[in-house]
């Protein structure tokens, strides 16, 4: 139980949230370039424009934050946050007035 209660401290939730323009034939593919780039990387799809993503530890993490840093797009508002497994799971959300489930993390598997 006390191993428990230390991997939600430990696991991570990589958030990345950004308002790209999409006025132009090349701004749309700039978006849909990063959008692909992020999703080959592991992220889902929490909302538009807010991607999510579990980690194993805040090392792990911070090697998906540098991976995003790397593919930043020239134009657009881009937001990258780290939160703690705990943290996320305090999170209340919600389908109009009625309650809806959290995601649940993908099972991966650890050695060691």
């Amino acid at each position: 139980m006390n191993f428990e209660r230390l991997n939600a401290y430990r696991i991570m939730w990589v958030i990345v949230m950004f308002d790209m323009p999409t006025e132009t034939r090349v701004d749309r593919k700039r978006y849909a370039k990063f959008r692909k780039q992020i999703l080959d990387d592991g992220f889902n799809m929490f909302q538009f424009s807010m991607y999510i993503r579990h980690c194993m530890s805040r090392e792990n993490a911070e090697v998906h934050v540098q991976r995003v840093k790397k593919i930043l797009p020239q134009k657009g508002h881009i937001g990258i946050m780290c939160i703690t497994d705990k943290q996320f799971g305090q999170m209340e959300i919600f389908n109009g007035k009625d309650a809806a489930e959290s995601p649940v993390p993908a099972q991966q598997l650890e050695l060691f």
